[in-house]
């Protein structure tokens, strides 16, 4: 246990912490992504400055979602 001490920080802090991390990355890689897909500069560059824990990465995926092309 005394490596989880750091700071007086429980072993399952660490283990919330480090899952919000990830959570975090993968929604701004991911809108990251779409924003440079999509030559959308301005969004890019206010994910990649902002951290907003995934929330503004996951609603731009959600609003810049284009329709679905007809597949005939």
């Amino acid at each position: 246990m005394e490596r989880f001490s750091y700071l007086g920080i429980s072993p399952e802090w660490w283990a919330l912490l480090t899952a919000f991390i990830f959570w975090d990355g993968f929604w701004k890689a991911f809108a990251l992504w779409r924003a440079a897909r999509n030559n959308n500069i301005f969004m890019y560059v206010v994910m990649l400055i902002l951290n907003t824990a995934g929330i503004l990465p996951i609603l731009y995926l959600i609003f810049s979602r284009r329709p679905p092309q007809n597949q005939e």
